[in-house]
């Protein structure tokens, strides 16, 4: 019972954590806009790179907006990773595979519960059992092989490319390494596990078993893998990892938004509030020490500041 009770706190504790740097990042202070155009959000002028700066008055017009423009591009990146893939192509097949292999993955335990809860109305689930349990086997059998092999390759090959490329060896970090020896080490073990049962019928009969919250039978190298899946799923969402949270703040509040700065509007009413923040620790450049808040260090005044 213990294992199925860590399996559950594991799996609340990745939303929960999730949630609350979500929280944390919608309530930090206003960001340093970039504005770097082409803005999809702008309707009728993302395509060409235009803005509304080009109309005549235009603080007296009002303003299209596409937030479906502004979600297909962000899906791109989010989905396909497609800056990478244009800047870092050699790079790109090995971080994708890695992501893809996650994104299989996640429908693969999706679609693990689904058989699962299959299983307990009393429908099996195999080849020649009916349209719904033949979708479920195959595509289980799909996602969950395809996936696991991805996500061990993509995590292996980053991770020797780490190690033997001088320019990645550079800015990697022992975080960075032990973040691809974690997530290798769950694939590893998943395919092991795999080995040993082809058809994911017993992946299967143990999601129905975490639905009823009944004791997972488990010993062995399947404790070792659902320990390690359960901590890293609590370990993603507390490290760097976590950019997946933090990629639409990146875009949709930092190198989209384009607000025009009127007086007495929200933006307006950012930037005092921005002005008046103190910086917790200091910074190595002397003109923006603890103790100054961003107009003093701007201005030079201050308790660090000469004020010529």
């Amino acid at each position: 019972m213990i294992l199925t009770v860590f399996i559950c706190v594991t799996l609340a504790a990745f939303i929960i954590i999730s949630l609350n740097r979500a929280i944390r990042f919608a309530k930090m202070p206003m960001h340093t806009r970039w504005e770097l155009y082409p803005i999809p959000r702008e309707k009728g002028r993302g395509e060409y790179g235009g803005s509304y700066y080009e109309e005549e008055l235009w603080w007296q017009k009002p303003r299209e907006i596409s937030l479906g423009g502004e979600l297909a591009e962000m899906l791109k990146e989010m989905l396909f990773i497609k800056r990478l893939f244009d800047h870092q192509r050699p790079l790109w097949w090995l971080s994708y595979a890695l992501h893809l292999g996650i994104y299989l993955l996640i429908c693969w335990g999706i679609l693990l519960f689904l058989g699962g809860l299959t299983v307990k109305a009393g429908f099996p689930v195999g080849p020649g059992e009916g349209l719904w349990s033949g979708f479920l086997y195959y595509l289980t059998l799909l996602t969950g092989g395809i996936g696991g092999l991805l996500v061990a390759i993509g995590s292996f090959s980053l991770l020797v490319r780490r190690m033997t490329d001088a320019s990645l060896q550079f800015y990697s970090t022992p975080q960075d390494y032990f973040n691809l020896v974690f997530i290798l080490a769950v694939a590893v073990t998943g395919l092991f596990l795999w080995s040993a049962d082809p058809n994911f019928t017993g992946a299967r009969e143990l999601a129905a078993t975490l639905l009823s919250l009944e004791p997972i039978p488990a010993g062995g190298l399947l404790a070792v893998h659902l320990v390690l899946l359960g901590c890293l799923l609590i370990y993603i969402p507390s490290s760097k990892m976590s950019h997946y949270v933090g990629k639409y703040f990146t875009y949709h509040k930092v190198l989209w938004e384009n607000e025009p700065n009127l007086p007495g509007s929200a933006i307006m009413k950012a930037v005092e509030a921005a002005q008046g923040r103190k910086p917790a620790v200091n910074w190595s450049a002397p003109h923006f020490q603890v103790g100054q808040n961003t107009q003093e260090s701007v201005t030079g005044q201050g308790e660090g500041g000469t004020g010529k």
